[in-house]
């Protein structure tokens, strides 16, 4: 398929869990809408994995994708009607016979992903070593986890152009060449075996194979076996590993290595490696994010590789130029004043609209006026600070103090002693909660 019907077939599938509930934030979300670009709901702001959108179909194409043209084949099947490849997930099935008063019925547990070995035991006692919030069983925790991890760990637009936005022809020939580059160099499945499986796979490494039944080969073996049989360690961790218990290694670190299955982890994210998929690289583990953002420029706003050579800084972040604009309204921020809320940046008008902190005034039983603090929509993302001399919001332009999250305009007419109103810019002050002072005798009095 050349580049141009490859430009024409790119489509953002934002059909896909359109109205589905959000699991996070429950009714306050009036349902599921993609972004155009920013992988999220527009709705909610939280993250497709975050809502009850069924994935199953179109994570096993994204993964079967990941395996195409590499040594994993095995794990992917091409289907007859279009051709795409298709993660053959390995599903485990256990069956417990459940004693009752009359009758013994059976409990089965699914899960949704497990090791691909012969000896399901094995695969079992994989399983077991998890942490049980971790552990896959359909309609579970677990389950939502690793749903969670394979968008995180794994996503579509760093490995499929078809899955970004607005890439050109050129764009798109330098996309596949580097997913072909970091396939053939870093990509791998981990292995479940016992330990010592590894000193066999040791052993036919450092042993040519003429020179394996010599007696000088057998003893040193025998010798390397009585001196290795309690040495099992995890390169993670560094804990002894038992020698009846499940393990994991990885062909690209070499079969010296082996991890517990709770600790074959991210090296920076820490979040268990999605289904043992991982890219090894300087003698760590990485997910897929990870690696990808390691190895080129990444734009924080969709999470993309940067193939351009036109992009901005701003936040100690790289952004497309077109990616750098408002998280509420979209506007572009080149040339702009922006406020960061929660790390993402807000243009002025939406931060004062959104964000900032509205004052009103409410008659109590007592007749007392007090002030009452009311949120905008969104506020949850971000308050603005409220001068305490006027009871304000502060412009995010505008010169400020602050001292234990308590602000002031940085003006004759609000810092000033709250007993005689005396201008405290510049001077020194005594704070008490809100209120400052001037002097001892001025705190004294207001006491």
């Amino acid at each position: 398929m050349d580049l141009e019907t490859k430009m024409k077939k790119m489509g953002l599938g934002h059909e896909q869990g359109f109205g589905a509930p959000c699991l996070k934030c429950k009714e306050n979300c009036e349902g599921f809408e993609l972004h155009f670009w920013r992988k999220i709901c527009r709705n909610c702001k939280c993250g497709q994995e975050e809502h009850d959108v069924l994935l199953s179909t179109e994570e096993d194409r994204k993964v079967g994708r990941l395996f195409e043209d590499t040594k994993y084949t095995t794990l992917i099947a091409k289907l007859k009607s279009d051709g795409i490849p298709m993660y053959k997930r390995n599903v485990m099935i256990l069956t417990n016979p459940v004693a009752a008063k009359k009758n013994v019925s059976i409990n089965t547990v699914t899960y949704e992903w497990a090791p691909p070995v012969q000896n399901q035991a094995l695969a079992r006692q994989y399983m077991q070593m998890l942490p049980k919030e971790k552990q896959p069983v359909a309609g579970s925790e677990g389950a939502q986890y690793r749903k969670k991890q394979l968008a995180k760990q794994l996503p579509a637009h760093d490995q499929d152009p078809s899955k970004c936005h607005e890439l050109s022809v050129k764009e798109v020939k330098e996309m596949e060449q580097f997913v072909k580059k970091y396939k053939s160099e870093a990509l791998g499945v981990g292995d479940v075996k016992f330990p010592s499986e590894m000193n066999v796979q040791v052993d036919k490494v450092h042993t040519p194979a003429r020179d394996r039944n010599t007696p000088t080969a057998v003893a040193s073996k025998v010798k390397a076996a009585e001196s290795k049989k309690s040495q099992y360690f995890c390169y993670c961790c560094k804990h002894s590993m038992k020698e009846g218990e499940p393990a994991i290694y990885a062909e690209r670190a070499g079969y010296d290595k082996l991890w517990h299955p709770a600790c074959f982890i991210c090296g920076i994210c820490g979040e268990l490696l999605v289904d043992m998929i991982y890219f090894w690289k300087n003698g760590k583990l990485y997910c897929g994010s990870i690696t990808a953002t390691a190895r080129s420029p990444a734009v924080l706003a969709v999470m993309r590789l940067i193939f351009s050579n036109e992009y901005t800084q701003a936040e100690n972040q790289n952004w497309h130029l077109k990616h750098f604009c408002c998280f509420d309204c979209d506007n572009i921020l080149a040339g702009k004043i922006y406020v960061m809320v929660k790390a993402k940046p807000v243009c002025k008008p939406c931060y004062v609209k959104n964000h900032a902190v509205i004052l009103i005034f409410k008659k109590e039983v007592e007749e007392k006026t007090v002030l009452e603090l009311k949120k905008c929509p969104q506020s949850e993302q971000g308050i603005s600070e409220v001068c305490q001399g006027c009871h304000n919001a502060i412009d995010p332009e505008v010169q400020r103090v602050t001292y234990n999250n308590f602000s002031w305009h940085a003006s004759t007419e609000c810092f000033l002693c709250s007993c005689c109103s005396k201008c405290l810019i510049g001077q020194k002050f005594m704070p008490v909660e809100g209120m400052v002072f001037c002097s001892v005798e001025c705190k004294k009095m207001m006491s």
